[in-house]
């Protein structure tokens, strides 16, 4: 008894080695599938011929949204805790914080005609309400990636994110 005793005062002395497990970063390319090129359909196309009200374009466009709405996820990704930089669309508020929300690669991204393919965009979800989550705000997000594809008022979602925490996007510092 004295021994369990002893064992679980030092492990309450102990710094808590979980609690500073280092998050690994994905880059957004890393979730494209090796090997699919979102633009192979349109090789063939001309874009720069065309008038946004020429029939052409409007049907390139329709069948981008098809192709990039069904892009291919890759499956180990599932489970894997990590940290994402990405810009943040709320989908879902308490108040002034954030519940529910989208991460793309770039400014922009979903606000504009199209959106990224699915595998570029992530459907975060928080079981709190969390600060700091504006719209296209900059950010790091920090949880576990799921392979789900979700439907949203600003695209399809190819992964999912359970997140733990979220903080501002900052610039790595350049070594000296």
């Amino acid at each position: 008894m004295r021994l369990l005793l002893l064992l679980l005062a030092a492990l309450l002395a102990a710094p808590a080695v979980c609690a500073r497990e280092p998050w690994p970063e994905v880059r957004w390319e890393a979730l494209v599938p090796q090997g699919w090129d979102p633009s192979a359909e349109f090789k063939d196309l001309d874009f720069a011929s065309l008038d946004d009200a020429d029939p052409r374009a409007i049907a390139a466009l329709e069948r981008l949204r098809k192709i990039w709405d069904a892009a291919p996820v890759d499956p180990a990704f599932h489970g894997k805790k990590a940290r994402i930089a990405g810009f943040a669309l709320p989908l879902e508020r308490q108040g002034d914080k954030v519940t529910e929300f989208l991460i793309v690669p770039y400014f922009g991204a979903c606000i504009h005609t199209p959106p990224p393919p699915a595998n570029q965009i992530i459907h975060a979800k928080s079981g709190r309400p969390l600060a700091g989550v504006r719209m296209m705000a900059p950010i790091w997000t920090y949880g576990v990636f799921g392979v789900r594809r979700s439907d949203t008022q600003w695209g399809v979602a190819g992964y999912s994110l359970t997140v733990d925490k979220v903080a501002p996007y900052e610039e790595p510092r350049k070594k000296k």
